[in-house]
């Protein structure tokens, strides 16, 4: 399969003025994250697969049918580079990814390329892949880290439920609510709310590096995040029509959000986590749910 080009709805009228400043702040990521997502290592080895997606497999594989992508089609919706996106390629699945970024959309785009993998990539803000996306898919899958970029998560299960097939599978892992609400400006490894767990106006952040780079400093800091508890989560998938199949919450995280963090080794290759009394709080949720005939 080809990779594919396809038409911008973010130009239309109407797109908010957080969204907008969001989608600025990840174009300029984009050349950060090709260097700190280790894309070159990707592309040289055919057999490399994102930490992510061997652990989303993990996950997904129990609801699979025979625990295998192979042969699937899959819609990845928020999928940035396309690194987790072109591992779900390597592991059989026929994949699509969609983001609102142009920047890294064309940088998915030649990452596919260069990697020798069929994939296409389209640039939307995610409510709106219907209308750019005639396809429908065996497996919906929302990238770790995404949830907290999206104002209106009913729009966005209306979405995920729109583009399953009949039968099929919708999977996210993300970080656990309850880790937005931490003080995480604290070194001392004591966990402390500073923050409502439950939805609110959206969080403004003028922060200039990204989570990958220190030291790279981008332009356009300004960057917008709602918080969704994960009542807010599963009743939107519920209200749009799906059926919750599993519920789990994990220790790790792919990415340092709290100061007093280690990185460790695990079975999928590296992830983040607390010092010590991991079990003090969970890192991350992970969701199923079908779209029933």
């Amino acid at each position: 399969m080809p990779v594919v080009d396809a038409r911008s709805t973010d130009d239309r009228p109407g797109l908010p003025h957080e969204v907008l400043a969001n989608r600025r702040n990840w174009d300029e990521r984009v050349p950060i994250h090709l260097v700190g997502y280790g894309t070159d290592a990707f592309v040289a080895d055919p057999e490399r697969l994102s930490d992510v997606a061997r652990e989303d497999l993990a996950l997904m594989a129990p609801h699979l049918p025979g625990g295998s992508l192979a042969g699937l089609d899959l819609l990845h919706l928020q999928c940035h580079l396309g690194t987790d996106t072109l591992s779900f390629a390597r592991l059989g699945a026929r994949v699509t990814g969609v983001d609102l970024s142009p920047a890294a959309v064309d940088a998915a785009r030649d990452l596919a390329r260069r990697a020798g993998l069929g994939a296409t990539f389209v640039e939307s803000e995610v409510t709106a892949t219907q209308d750019v996306v005639a396809e429908r898919f065996d497996v919906v899958h929302t990238g770790i880290g995404a949830l907290c970029w999206l104002p209106d998560l009913d729009a966005w299960a209306r979405t995920v439920a729109t583009m399953l097939r009949p039968g099929g599978l919708f999977f996210v892992r993300d970080g656990h609510p309850v880790l937005a609400s931490l003080d995480d400006e604290r070194d001392d490894g004591r966990l402390v709310l500073a923050r409502s767990y439950f939805a609110g106006p959206p969080l403004r952040w003028d922060d200039d590096v990204s989570y990958v780079n220190q030291e790279v400093r981008i332009r356009s800091a300004e960057t917008y995040e709602w918080h969704h508890p994960l009542s807010e989560v599963v009743g939107a998938l519920l209200g749009a029509g799906l059926r919750l199949t599993s519920l789990g919450e994990q220790t790790t995280l792919p990415w340092k959000a709290l100061p007093s963090m280690v990185e460790e080794a695990t079975e999928h290759g590296t992830a983040w986590v607390l010092p010590e009394g991991r079990e003090r709080l969970p890192l991350t949720f992970s969701l199923t749910a079908v779209k029933d005939a």
